[in-house]
C-alpha cells in the first residue's frame, strides 16, 4: 500500500494492487446517482430505498463535509480508470472508532475487490490516522460483506437497529 500526502489538488489517498482511492470531488456525482440508484446495491444499506438524485446529491456532500471537516473520509475507488465504487472511514459520534464502509458495482462483486479495500483502509486508518478501533455495520443478511470484514480481522461485537433495520456491528481492534 502506497499512502500519499494530500495537497491542494485531489491526489489519491492509497493504492491497493487494483484500486486507486482517492477522495471524492463535486464532479463524482453522476457516479453517487448510478451506484445507489441500483436496487441490488442498496438492499444491504439500513434503508433499502434506491437514491434519487437529490439524496444522491445529499449524501456526497456530506462526504464532501467530513474531508473538509476532518481530513479523511469517502474515498472514490477506481478500478482499470474508471470509478467502480466508494468507501472509507467516517467518524461517527453514536460509535467509538471509525466506520469502514465500501459499496462496489454490483457487476464487480465476488472478485476481491471489497476484500482489497479493506486491507487497504485499515492500514490507512491505523497508519495515517493512528486509530486504536475501526468497525462496520453489517445486515446480518449480507454475508458476503461479514465475511470481507471476517478475513480482514473484525469480530462481531454487537447487534443495532439503525434506521430501523437490523445491523451487525464488526470491530477490528489496531492498538
Amino acid at each position: 500500500m502506497t499512502i500519499a500526502v494530500r495537497t491542494t489538488e485531489p491526489e489519491p489517498i492509497f493504492r491497493t494492487a487494483r484500486l486507486t482511492c482517492r477522495p471524492v470531488e463535486a464532479s463524482d456525482a453522476a457516479f453517487y446517482a448510478d451506484l445507489f440508484a441500483r436496487q441490488e446495491l442498496v438492499e444491504h444499506r439500513p434503508d433499502p430505498t434506491p437514491f434519487d438524485t437529490a439524496r444522491s446529491a445529499t449524501s456526497l456532500g456530506r462526504d464532501l463535509a467530513h474531508w473538509q471537516r476532518h481530513g479523511f473520509g469517502r474515498w472514490a475507488l477506481v478500478h482499470a480508470g474508471r470509478p467502480v465504487g466508494l468507501g472509507g472511514l467516517s467518524l461517527k459520534f453514536q460509535y467509538r472508532g471509525l466506520n469502514l464502509s465500501y459499496h462496489l458495482l454490483p457487476d464487480l462483486w465476488g472478485q476481491g475487490l471489497a476484500s482489497e479495500f479493506v486491507r487497504g483502509a485499515v492500514d490507512y486508518a491505523g497508519l495515517a490516522l493512528k486509530a486504536e478501533e475501526v468497525y462496520g455495520l453489517v445486515r446480518p443478511s449480507n454475508t458476503a460483506s461479514i465475511r470481507v470484514l471476517e478475513k480482514a480481522g473484525f469480530a462481531r461485537e454487537a447487534d443495532h437497529m439503525v434506521g430501523g433495520a437490523p445491523m451487525a456491528e464488526l470491530r477490528l481492534k489496531l492498538r
